[in-house]
């Protein structure tokens, strides 16, 4: 006779979307408060038709157990948590839960201190076109696609970050997150984020062209390359990782609690993200309005 299949049952139940690794604590949370007040209000009522106390604290108990067992299952006891806590809960809520930003979105560094278009623009890297945008010279996007084959060739890792922005190797950790996106943390601080193994690729290959094209390299801090080494990828026309063609725009970025539009680059071959920062209300005080 086969034993009896309990983890078959449970995990017909579970809900891999919402829970172990992708367990939302806000869901959590609020579904917990649901429960202890939902079994309360049900040993409440038991002792109010006179079935005595003890069974009004066997219902409730009872009901909780239920509940959590629920939650631990699925993720949540209400059907909709997601959807509710993104839209009532306020942000200061979710900050304190860790979810400041939406899951898996790697925002790109910002440093006020360097003006990256100007570094890009006196180092040959991009040049004005015709149609009065900027795209990458034919001869800088060469070399460093040139080095980009090299580094793919020399399978290079995650520990070239080092000399690349300007901090002891050693002292860097990753944090993996999402599908190929991962941060880097030099002592108490955040180094940057890379949304897939090609945008890695692209600043690893940049970072090795660019100390002999910008005379400040040397003195800009690790915020202010990972500034240029983003603001660059921007230009790509290709993927680092597929040699696909890459698409730029506007998306919507989604998680269980918060959903917000970003600026994004994207390869169309491999769905490779090189770019991303989220659209921000100044961002949009800047475009020109559109014409009558």
């Amino acid at each position: 006779m086969s034993p009896w299949p309990r983890p078959t049952i449970v995990a017909r139940f579970r809900n891999p979307e919402y829970t172990g690794e992708n367990r939302c604590l806000p869901c959590t949370a609020t579904n917990l408060v649901i429960a202890v007040v939902v079994s309360a209000l049900l040993g409440y009522v038991t002792l109010e038709v006179d079935a005595g106390r003890g069974v009004a604290w066997g219902v409730t108990g009872g009901s909780f157990l239920v509940s959590v067992a629920a939650i631990s299952l699925r993720g949540y006891l209400v059907p909709g948590t997601p959807a509710l806590t993104k839209r009532y809960f306020p942000a200061l809520v979710l900050d304190l839960f860790g979810k400041g930003e939406a899951e898996g979105v790697a925002a790109e560094p910002v440093d006020a201190s360097v003006d990256v278009e100007a570094v890009l623009l006196d180092t040959h890297a991009i040049e004005p076109r015709p149609h009065g945008d900027l795209g990458l010279t034919d001869e800088f996007e060469t070399a460093l696609f040139e080095q980009i084959e090299t580094e793919r060739a020399n399978d290079t890792g995650r520990e070239a970050l080092g000399a690349i922005v300007g901090v002891d190797a050693e002292t860097l950790e990753f944090e993996s997150f999402g599908d190929g996106a991962f941060v880097a943390v030099s002592g108490s601080g955040q180094v940057g984020r890379w949304e897939s193994r090609a945008a890695f690729l692209a600043d690893a290959a940049a970072g090795r062209l660019l100390p002999d094209r910008y005379d400040g390299w040397e003195d800009a801090d690790p915020a202010a390359r990972g500034a240029i080494l983003g603001g660059l990828r921007l230009f790509l026309e290709r993927c680092p990782a597929c040699d696909g063609s890459v698409r730029f725009g506007q998306e919507v970025v989604e998680s269980c609690c918060r959903t917000h539009d970003v600026v994004a680059v994207t390869c169309e071959d491999c769905d490779a993200r090189l770019f991303e920062v989220e659209v921000t209300e100044g961002m949009l005080a800047d475009e020109p309005e559109p014409a009558v």
